[in-house]
């Protein structure tokens, strides 16, 4: 089976998308989509994706995922080994909330402050094939969502070794991807969080984690 990966180096989604591939030891081929020309809207890509956004992947059998969720949960069911939603129903139910939350606290939070506070991106406010005026209101309080966020993870790694408990998942993916793309807005963990500094640490340490 050939996977081919729709990327984009400097984007966040697509590198939770490389790092999930990578953990999990799938080969796959990439083809990069330049964001910055706008290559995600035109016509070639739109008949890949019609919803003009990366990651997105595609199998020589037809499969095509748009998306983050339906990548992980394929890859899950395709590749079981190392699982990275969890082994047992408690676990999975675990990362299933974890994951989620830092997508919402945290990728979404430096998403409202980038998109609504950045002049490059005026029109574009939200991702995709629709234009959508910037609200500069959402950018603060996107970064004030951002710092909130920060403290809960760093709550949350006081007393567990991964951000959902005691085995590395999808959900520690999605949290380094957004706390490394904190940077955007100039946003970074400080010795307020130790225990955060402490987990990014560890996170270095898996080869993954430098895609």
């Amino acid at each position: 089976m050939t996977i081919t990966l729709y990327d984009c180096a400097s984007a966040p989604s697509p590198r939770r998308a490389r790092i999930l591939l990578a953990e999990k030891g799938v080969a796959h081929e990439t083809v990069a989509i330049d964001l910055r020309s706008g290559e995600q809207l035109g016509e070639a890509y739109r008949r890949i994706n019609p919803q003009c956004t990366v990651p997105a992947l595609r199998t020589d059998d037809g499969l095509v995922l748009t998306d983050n969720a339906g990548i992980t949960a394929w890859l899950e069911a395709r590749f079981p080994e190392p699982p990275l939603l969890g082994r047992t129903p408690a676990e999975r139910a675990e990362v299933a909330s974890w994951n989620w939350r830092v997508e919402f606290e945290g990728l979404m939070a430096i998403a409202e402050a980038l998109r609504n506070g950045t002049p490059a991106m005026a029109g574009r406010a939200l991702p995709g094939p629709v234009d959508y005026a910037q609200i500069p209101e959402l950018a603060q309080r996107g970064l004030a969502r951002l710092q909130q966020f920060l403290l809960t993870l760093d709550a949350r790694l006081a007393d567990h070794p991964f951000v959902a408990g005691a085995h590395f998942s999808v959900a520690d993916i999605t949290a380094v991807v957004a706390v490394d793309f904190a940077r955007v807005v100039r946003v970074k963990p400080g010795e307020q969080h130790p225990n955060l500094l402490r987990w990014r640490a560890a996170m270095a340490e898996r080869p993954a984690m430098a895609l």
